[in-house]
């Protein structure tokens, strides 16, 4: 057979792993993914969860890609249980569903490769400023502990401009602290950031941040009003979803957002309309989702001031979309094409097909 047949199937082996085991620390699971011609590089991840404080500190394989250690009622993490052969190449490290009231400033020091982090159901109470400076962090997963405030600077890593996805989700925070001007470490590469179910009764000053996802759902927010969202002109996504208490949106509160495409403000059953100014400014919105809100029936005017808007959920499985009717041909000068609002159920409108109304 030519070479030329065999490179096809060659590189597909080369691109595809085989999964296998090896012998592990007592009580581990060791996972191997073999890679390449003939097996010829690996990668293993390392499962302890579930085993008990004692298995600190444990030996792993010097090719150690991932390690589980959740759900060990740990107490304490430092740089010297996070330190020897295997370690130094770890990836990605599992520390949720333990103990942990607060962690050491060096703790994470050498895991000069760590790039996602699971932190979640603890009892972190603080985050000291510099946790992630030594690691190329993509991935931080706090949710689900008792911070009460928290210092944007404290993610700052050493991702030479890699993106972070930060979860604070499920906390007791209050305040968040800006990035301050002038700080000696860069500021933070946050791109998406959820804030959901803290206790946060305004918008945080996030303006240095590069974020393009933001969630405060749950948050007991008084009110929102012009220059809420300032300096966020790369954010695509907003959840605003079952906030606390009776929110209230003022006239141009969104008026910062120019690139924003998606807006959540579902389960807010006291939310009304303030007026069409409420909307201004979303110049790209797309998506709009009201369902279980005091915002329907939609306004006739809502169309004028989203002008790129596609479709909206307004609840019990209705969604409507923009519908252009050119109207008589040809069009008469001066004459514009009528647009508005064409509603149907969500498994109507997926029977349908996405091209059709």
């Amino acid at each position: 057979m030519p070479w030329p047949l065999l490179l096809p199937p060659l590189l597909l082996l080369a691109a595809s792993g085989a999964q296998t085991t090896r012998p592990c620390s007592p009580g581990c699971q060791c996972e191997v993914e073999t890679f390449g011609l003939f097996d010829s590089f690996s990668l293993t991840r390392v499962d302890c969860s579930g085993l008990g404080p004692h298995i600190m500190p444990v030996p792993i394989p010097l090719d150690t890609t991932h390690l589980d250690l959740s759900s060990n009622r740990l107490e304490t993490v430092n740089e010297s249980v996070l330190a020897g052969p295997g370690y130094t190449t770890l990836a990605g490290l599992d520390l949720s569903h333990n103990l942990l009231t607060s962690i050491l400033p060096t703790a994470f020091s050498r895991l000069r490769y760590l790039e996602s982090l699971d932190l979640s159901h603890n009892g972190l109470a603080a985050l000291p400023a510099d946790s992630f400076t030594s690691s190329p962090l993509s991935d931080v997963n706090l949710s689900h502990n008792r911070l009460q405030e928290v210092s944007v600077s404290a993610f700052t890593t050493h991702s030479q401009g890699r993106v972070l996805h930060v979860d604070l989700s499920h906390n007791l925070i209050h305040r968040l602290l800006p990035h301050p001007a002038g700080a000696s470490l860069p500021t933070p590469t946050i791109q998406s950031l959820n804030l959901a179910w803290n206790q946060l009764r305004a918008v945080p000053d996030l303006h240095d941040l590069p974020l393009r996802y933001l969630s405060l759902d749950g948050n007991p927010l008084a009110a929102i009003g012009p220059g809420a969202f300032t300096g966020l002109v790369g954010l695509t996504h907003l959840s605003l979803g079952s906030l606390q208490g009776v929110p209230q949106l003022a006239p141009y509160g969104f008026r910062e957002l120019q690139g924003l495409q998606v807006l959540d403000l579902s389960g807010n059953p006291k939310l009304k309309w303030a007026g069409a100014e409420m909307l201004s400014g979303l110049d790209s919105l797309q998506e709009l989702d009201l369902s279980g809100t005091a915002l329907v029936p939609l306004p006739e005017m809502l169309l004028l001031h989203l002008p790129a808007l596609q479709s909206v959920s307004v609840g019990q499985g209705v969604r409507c979309r923009r519908l252009v009717r050119e109207g008589a041909y040809p069009r008469q000068p001066g004459s514009s094409p009528k647009v508005a609002l064409h509603c149907v159920e969500a498994q109507e409108l997926a029977a349908r097909g996405p091209d059709t109304l």
